[in-house]
């Protein structure tokens, strides 16, 4: 992960939250008190934030101490991470925080679930289909939790899917274009529904056919017309409970927006230790 790209998000993220100043802690406490607070899981799952604790500790000052790394298991009433320092810095960046590996944990823990689920079979790959601003950190977490990235931008590599085969006029006419013009270090990805287009990428020598919303049925029959040269994926309407059937269906990859789009937030929260809510 790029932490300097990162410390630069987690300052934007820290100026959007608290504005011109922190009223409510900078009027509760005198800004001398020192503590620490705890940050404690609320529910199983896969833990996925360190960076981010680490980062924001030294952006508001205080010291971060790693309980649980990035990718470990975590259990209700588990304290992940620490804080230490001016606890009007510590309350000042809680939210942040929290929001943040929330997000991440909760992405992680699905991602664990979908690579469990395939028990080998087939790797799991996210989209595209990341929030605006939070697409390095969505991705990382998807690798946290066992699974692959897909391009993460689209600069990364040329996905024709249909729109651009309706404008350009055809699969054989897109890839020809898309060949004529990139080098060879890019890979030419195409997204395809009926036997004539699995057939007709083929022919025109892509490197990855995307097979995208067909029944582990159709998906098993189409294989077989693809060289082992061609990377296979499948992607579209595709949920945990479907997923065992298609990671039998001899893809290489199965592509799940849901990972980054739908995966609920983890819940962890912050205790100030030896408050009245302190649960450590």
């Amino acid at each position: 992960m790029n932490r300097w790209y990162l410390r630069r998000q987690l300052e934007d993220f820290l100026v959007e939250d608290i504005g011109h100043q922190d009223v409510t802690s900078e009027v509760c406490l005198t800004g001398d008190e020192i503590g620490t607070g705890h940050f404690m899981a609320k529910e199983d799952g896969i833990f996925c934030g360190e960076a981010v604790l680490v980062e924001l500790a030294r952006l508001l000052g205080v010291e971060h101490e790693t309980l649980v790394r990035d990718g470990e298991p975590i259990v209700q009433g588990q304290v992940v991470a620490k804080w230490t320092g001016r606890l009007q810095a510590i309350l000042t960046g809680e939210r942040v925080a929290l929001n943040l590996i929330q997000r991440t944990s909760g992405i992680a823990t699905l991602t664990h679930q979908a690579v469990r689920l395939v028990a080998g079979n087939v790797r799991i790959a996210d989209t595209r289909k990341t929030t605006p601003g939070l697409r390095m950190l969505e991705k990382h977490a998807v690798r946290v939790g066992g699974g692959f990235n897909h391009r993460g931008r689209l600069d990364d590599a040329v996905m024709i899917k249909d729109n651009h085969i309706t404008v350009a006029g055809s699969i054989t006419a897109a890839v020809r274009r898309a060949k004529a013009q990139v080098g060879h270090t890019t890979p030419i990805e195409v997204e395809v529904e009926t036997g004539e287009e699995v057939k007709e990428a083929v022919a025109a020598g892509v490197d990855i056919i995307m097979l995208d919303n067909r029944t582990p049925e159709e998906i098993k029959r189409f294989r077989s017309w693809i060289p082992k040269s061609i990377t296979v994926e499948l992607s579209g309407g595709i949920t945990l409970d479907t997923l065992p059937a298609y990671s039998e269906c001899g893809a290489d990859y199965i592509s799940l927006g849901a990972l980054t789009h739908s995966a609920p937030a983890l819940d962890i929260s912050m205790k100030i230790a030896g408050g009245k809510k302190d649960e450590s």
